[in-house]
């Protein structure tokens, strides 16, 4: 076997050697995305069902003719969208090594409009072996997405991060001790309840810059208890790379490690199913069924346009993703003002954000920049 030949009916494999070398093979490559596009226009419907799947009803997303009346003169789509333009995921080779998306550097540079159309570059920046508690050693594969609008600017840009984790029966492979379903009181219910009826939207509300302080605090945003529900609806508006029926077929069959054996039907399957299934989490190497990083990532994101209004424009999301959030777990989404400035004429603030679990453990954490309008512009 060459260095840079993987082991394409290895369902199982340890990284073998040559796999950094195989990692590394198409760096500065543009690459074919055809799998990893769910939609390539910012439709209203698309807009819609992507802001339902995050639990989002913002109207200057969700309702053309409020965005129509806004300073953008048009409905917008949150900028996470663009995760079903591209997912993000840059992470070429190594067949039979599992995806963990580890995290998204997301600059936006203009708003994204109703009937926006998207074309993409892609490349793979980099891999490097890492090692770690969870598994002795993996591979770190960063891309970057470029997404340009019908008009040919540069609308966005982000560097994601995936790190190729062998599954847990493979030597070396990823880890995570059982965590079993959180059971919640019902007074627990309750106060989840509360919290969500406690958030706030700010909306048509102008939010100015000299409005804000260092040390602010944004009011957080809860999501979960995490269902199989809320999953099939981030599918169904966020978008996915599975596939089904005669194209999942054709596709095992060209790249036998992409799949799993159903231990109950003997047939061959997604691994990805351990997002929705236990027992396959567990075979994967993890605590239980789990969401997906961009899932998490656009939460934040929706803490920000929350946030800063109709008015405001969301500059960066740079968040890394620091464990599973399993079925069961809630995540309160937060944020906290660290700086203000001005910068070329624009009134930025820049935060820290995080996302916590009910046991306390920060799942996801980064950081933020927004841009807010002046109270003294156009004096």
């Amino acid at each position: 076997m060459s260095p840079t030949e993987s082991r394409p009916t290895d369902q199982t494999p340890a990284l073998w050697e040559g796999a950094l070398e195989e990692a590394r093979s198409l760096i500065g490559v543009e690459l074919r995305r055809h799998d990893h596009r769910w939609n390539t226009e910012a439709s209203p419907d698309s807009v819609r069902h992507f802001c339902w799947g995050i639990g989002d009803e913002n109207p200057l997303f969700c309702d053309p003719e409020y965005g129509a009346a806004t300073r953008w003169k048009a409905g917008l789509a949150p900028g996470c969208f663009l995760y079903t333009i591209d997912s993000a995921v840059v992470a070429p080779k190594l067949r039979g090594i599992q995806w963990m998306y580890g995290g998204t550097r997301w600059e936006w540079y203009l708003p994204i409009r109703h009937r926006d159309r998207f074309t993409t570059r892609v490349t793979l920046l980099d891999a490097v072996e890492k090692r770690g508690g969870k598994a002795r050693a993996f591979i770190v594969q960063t891309g970057e997405s470029l997404f340009y609008d019908q008009s040919g600017a540069l609308v966005a840009r982000a560097i994601g991060s995936t790190a190729r984790t062998p599954r847990a029966r493979a030597e070396g492979g990823l880890k995570y001790e059982p965590r079993a379903t959180h059971r919640y009181t019902e007074a627990e219910l309750k106060d989840i309840s509360h919290a969500i009826d406690a958030e706030v939207r700010r909306g048509a509300e102008k939010r100015f810059w000299e409005d804000v302080n260092d040390g602010d605090t944004l009011r957080p945003i809860l999501k979960g208890p995490l269902t199989i529900t809320d999953m099939i609806c981030w599918y169904a508006g966020g978008g996915h790379t599975y596939k089904a029926h005669g194209r999942a077929e054709r596709h095992r069959r060209r790249h036998p490690a992409d799949a799993f054996v159903n231990p109950e039907t003997g047939a061959q399957d997604s691994a990805a199913r351990g997002h929705t299934e236990d027992k396959m989490a567990h075979e994967v190497g993890m605590p239980g069924g789990y969401d997906v990083g961009p899932q998490r990532i656009s939460w934040l994101g929706q803490l920000l346009t929350d946030w800063v209004g109709d008015d405001g424009f969301v500059c960066v999301l740079d968040v890394k993703l620091r464990r599973p959030n399993i079925f069961g777990d809630v995540s309160w989404c937060r944020g906290k003002v660290v700086a203000k400035r001005s910068e070329d004429g624009r009134h930025l603030i820049d935060l820290e954000v995080h996302v916590e679990n009910q046991l306390g453990e920060v799942t996801a954490n980064g950081t933020a920049t927004v841009e807010l309008r002046s109270s003294h512009a156009g004096r």
